[in-house]
Order: structure tokens, then C-alpha cells, then sequence
């Protein structure tokens, strides 16, 4: 059963969905996302033992959209918001399983709070690479907020999310494009979502903090997706030492291989080291 509830985090109202009772998990969801993509990822976890807690990070899903005057969207802010349900829940070290961009918020709560992070599951990580033109033309200054706030349309945001998010995904998800146009509507929604790509289209401070990151992790990729897999999949294994997981599908993991990525991320976390474990670096394996 999943239960639905308001914290307030960082001044900001989140709305989270959490199940299950046990060693808690935190379910971070992409760009343009919500709680709702990991739907068919909580089931499975929770029914492992796990206390899965799954937020819309603010600006997105159900939670507050604060003005970007307020809110400093990026990973930063919503690393720290992360730290602030994780704190307001009482859940302590947790398990974060991060998709897309929300692999990178993932990465930077591991990186600024290390103590807070058992372990790391990366889903598709946003890390290398970029978002496409409407990504690069969100941080231009003047025009991007002019495109995203007020001249994108349904037809270029639905190329935009089958470039990216549902890159390679055999099935696309044509109910949850829908409501993913009819949520920019809101113009609070907008501002929020070109705060976040402007702030997160330049991922070089992202990269050079990879080293400083000392916890577990494990990447997983969608095997249709096959040329990010092999130049930024790989890559970002390597880079954090850790081992490279592919499942059947493409970008979009928790709708594509809902099952097969709650099993790798509860084998995973079920092994995760204590704290005072000193990892070393490996090279990156595909099963």
C-alpha cells in the first residue's frame, strides 16, 4: 500500500510516496519527472524488506513550485532537499537509486553528506553528455526563458521527451507524455523547469566532483539505448568504480525494466558496506 504525505523541506513544500517498512530506500526521479515514474519499481522493493520513500523534488509532480528568485534549482538544492526529507522522516543512512538528472542529485548528496548515503544506484545517469537543443537553448540567456516560459508547444516538448527521457524505449508511454505537456501548462511549472535544465546544462562542476564521491554504486542501462551506454554508461562506471548493470529497454529503466531494476537495486543495497568500508576503484563489468 502507498502512503502520500506533505514535508517541507528547505522552506518548500515536497510531496512524497512511500511503502513498505525496513532499511529505507530514496527514489530520486529525472528531469520533468515525478513519484509516479517509480511506480512499478516501489511494489517490488517494498515487498523485499525495503522502506522505499519516492519525492517529487520541488518545481515538479506535486510538490511546491517555488519562484527560481527563492529556490536555487539544481543539484545542490535538490540534494539538500533530499536531505531534509531523509532528516524529517527519521529514515537515517539510506539507499538512494537515482534516474537521469536524479542520478545526479544522487551523486551530489553522496558527494556533500557521504554519511547519509549507504549506497548508489544510478539509473541512465545524466552525467556525460547533454539534453539536446532544447536543453542547450535553455541556458542561453533572454531566449531560452522566452522558448521554455512561453513558446514551447506540446508537439516540440513530445520530440524533446522521445530524444531523452524515453530514448530507445520500445514502449512509449503516450499517458504520461500527456500529462507531462498538460503539467508545463501552469506557468509556475515553467519557470521551474527552465530554472532546472539552466542550471543543470553545464555538468562540468558535476564531473570534476565524481572523484570526491567514496560511495558504492552500481550504474544501470537500458540496453536499446546503445550508444550512451557504451560512451557515458561505461565512462561513469569507470569513473566511480563501479560496476555496469544493462536490463532490457532504453532510457526510461523504472517503466521499461521496472522488475529487473528493483531486483538489482535490492541485491545491491542488501550488500551495501558499512560506512567505515574503504572502497577501492575497479574497473567496470556487464553482466
Amino acid at each position: 500500500m502507498f502512503h502520500a504525505r506533505d514535508v517541507t523541506a528547505r522552506g518548500v513544500r515536497i510531496r512524497l510516496v512511500e511503502a513498505g517498512e525496513g532499511p529505507a530506500i530514496v527514489l530520486v526521479h529525472g528531469f520533468l519527472g515525478r513519484h509516479a515514474d517509480w511506480s512499478s519499481v516501489m511494489g517490488p522493493l517494498a515487498a523485499e524488506g525495503y522502506r522505499v520513500v519516492a519525492p517529487d523534488l520541488p518545481g515538479f509532480g506535486d510538490s511546491e513550485k517555488p519562484d527560481p528568485e527563492r529556490y536555487a534549482y539544481g543539484y545542490r538544492a535538490f540534494a539538500e532537499s533530499i536531505a531534509d526529507v531523509v532528516a524529517a522522516l527519521g529514515l537515517g543512512r539510506v539507499g538512494v537509486c537515482g534516474h537521469a538528472m536524479g542520478a545526479g542529485v544522487a551523486l551530489t548528496l553522496a558527494s556533500s553528506s557521504p554519511a547519509l548515503v549507504k549506497g548508489l544506484v544510478l539509473s541512465c545517469p545524466a552525467i556525460h553528455g547533454d539534453e539536446g537543443w532544447l536543453g542547450r537553448l535553455a541556458a542561453v540567456p533572454g531566449l531560452g526563458g522566452l522558448v521554455w516560459r512561453q513558446m514551447l508547444g506540446a508537439a516540440a516538448l513530445r520530440r524533446y521527451l522521445l530524444a531523452t527521457k524515453y530514448a530507445g524505449s520500445p514502449r512509449v508511454d503516450d499517458e504520461r507524455l500527456r500529462a507531462t505537456a498538460e503539467a508545463l501548462w501552469e506557468p509556475a511549472a515553467r519557470h521551474a523547469a527552465h530554472a532546472t535544465l539552466a542550471a543543470t546544462a553545464d555538468r562540468r562542476a558535476l564531473i570534476a566532483m565524481l572523484p570526491r564521491v567514496k560511495t558504492d554504486a552500481v550504474v544501470v542501462w537500458g540496453q536499446e539505448d546503445a550508444r550512451p551506454l557504451a560512451e557515458h554508461g561505461r565512462r561513469l562506471a569507470r569513473a566511480l568504480g563501479a560496476r555496469l548493470e544493462t536490463v532490457p529497454g532504453g532510457r526510461a529503466v523504472p517503466q521499461d525494466a521496472p522488475d529487473a531494476l528493483a531486483d538489482i537495486a535490492a541485491r545491491f543495497f542488501a550488500d551495501a558496506p558499512a560506512p567505515t568500508s574503504k572502497r577501492g576503484r575497479a574497473s567496470a563489468s556487464s553482466p
